[in-house]
This record gives structure tokens, C-alpha cells and sequence, in this order.
């Protein structure tokens, strides 16, 4: 997102009391495996891996987009523009359908996967931010503390999801990935990914991305680490920022105590 102006839903909208002390998160670091070339251009919304290609959602007014990306040269391969009115935000791939938000128009679209035709779309009372597959529905953020899970179908809510770690609700839930049944969360404005139990809501451990990208590869528009894949069949993760000239693929592993 690129303001902190939101409204925090309140956490008693949210599913489900928990039930005794929360556990502090692991600590969790990580290791560059590989770095590959990114559009510097390119505000990442949202990020996925499927069949050999990257796909990204880019943001900011006349400038938002839907991307199929070569991993290996950063080249766009594909890309459908939004109109100039719309930002672009979350992006998921569930079957053969891409799903995308747009920021604060309340509007996402459903996209063949093949040919970027628009299919249909959906609407949503709130701000879209991030999107990931959940078993066989949605998840979304709105940049609260609360993820809400959502009919692919219809986009109606099914049931809301609260993020709290060992010190209570974690708000600014980003861009959204599921791995191995968790959801990953980028915390906006800073260098954490968080990983979500969506059964319990609660954060299990907390990845500090601090030093990703060199200053040397800052320039004046780069923005904060945003976007995260996974490519299930060779278990890579990839992670990058808006307008950042990098993508790495990393390895998480414990912090040192």
C-alpha cells in the first residue's frame, strides 16, 4: 500500500477466542539461495509461481497491471493493463482463474490464467491488499489485523481469520502466500514476514528480512519488500519489494539466539 491511512478492523469482528498465553514466534533469518533481475518499474501487489512463470500484480494510479514474468531475465511476457482509475493490489491463481484486487475501489477482477481475457468480476466492503489460495477458497488483507476468507465463486466472506502474535493483534498484513498449509504475510511498512496458523490465527513465527536488498540497489522510488511465491514442485521461495531491481530466492532458517 503505499500510505498507512487505513481503518484497523476491530478484533472482536474476528472468528474464533483464543485460549491461554501465546507462544512468542520462532525467529526465523534467512539465506540467499539465487538473485534474480526485477522491473524496477514494477510497485509488487502480488506475487506467484505456477508452471515456469512468475505472475505479478503492480500497483500505483495509471500504472497498474497484471504481469506473466520470466524468472530468469525479469522479461514481461504478458501483461494486461487496469484502467488509469484503479490500483492494483492482491493477486491469487486458484484452477485456471487469476483473481485481482484493486486497492480502494472496492472492485477485483477474474482473469483467464492463459490468456489474461477477463472473465468476470466481484466486489468487497473493504480495502483490498493482499490475496492467497486457501485450501479451495480465498484469503484476503485489508491491512488490518484481520484476514477474511472468501467463496471464489461469489467472493462472500466465510469466516475471519485474527492475527495476533505473543503481544496481541499484528496489523498492516500485506501480500499473502500459502506454503504447506500457513500463510505468509509481508507487515507492510517494515522488513517481517510473518507465518499464520489460519486455523488458530496464530503467528508462529516471524522471518526478518532486514539487509535483502543492498544499498546499493536503492534508488530514490524503491519501496518496502512486498511479494512473496512459492514453486511447490522444486520448494523454492522468492521474495522481492516494490520497485526493487532484485528478486531472491531465500532459505529460512532459526535466527541466531
Amino acid at each position: 500500500m503505499p500510505f498507512l491511512l487505513l481503518t484497523v478492523l476491530c478484533a472482536c469482528a474476528a472468528a474464533g477466542p483464543k485460549s491461554g498465553p501465546q507462544a512468542a514466534p520462532r525467529r526465523l533469518r534467512y539465506e540467499v539461495v539465487k538473485v534474480y533481475p526485477h522491473d524496477p518499474a514494477a510497485y509488487t501487489q502480488g506475487l506467484l509461481w505456477r508452471d515456469g512463470s512468475l505472475y505479478e500484480s503492480t500497483g500505483q494510479w495509471g500504472q497498474s497491471s497484471l504481469r506473466r514474468v520470466d524468472l530468469e531475465t525479469g522479461k514481461v511476457l504478458q501483461k494486461s493493463d487496469l484502467d488509469a482509475r484503479l490500483f492494483g493490489e492482491g493477486l491469487a491463481l486458484l484452477g485456471d482463474k487469476l483473481y485481482q484486487l484493486t486497492w480502494e475501489s472496492g472492485l477485483g477482477f477474474v482473469y483467464d490464467r492463459a490468456t489474461f481475457r477477463r472473465l468476470s468480476s466481484f466486489s468487497y466492503a473493504t480495502e483490498g491488499w493482499g490475496l492467497a489460495v486457501l485450501g479451495t477458497d480465498l484469503v484476503m488483507s485489508d491491512g488490518s489485523s484481520v484476514l477474511s476468507v472468501r467463496d471464489p465463486e461469489t467472493f462472500a466472506e466465510l469466516r475471519r481469520i485474527r492475527v495476533e502474535d505473543d503481544r496481541g493483534p499484528v496489523v498492516y498484513l500485506n501480500e499473502l502466500e500459502t506454503i504447506d498449509g500457513r500463510i505468509y504475510a509481508n507487515i507492510y511498512q517494515t522488513d517481517r514476514v510473518v507465518i499464520i496458523n489460519p486455523e488458530s490465527g496464530r503467528v508462529e513465527a516471524d522471518v526478518d528480512f532486514r539487509g535483502l536488498l543492498p544499498a546499493s540497489d536503492r534508488r530514490p522510488n524503491t519501496d518496502v519488500l512486498n511479494g512473496i511465491a512459492w514453486d511447490a514442485k522444486a520448494q523454492r521461495l522468492f521474495v522481492t519489494g516494490k520497485n526493487w531491481p532484485r528478486l531472491y530466492q531465500v532459505r529460512l532458517i532459526p535466527a541466531a539466539r
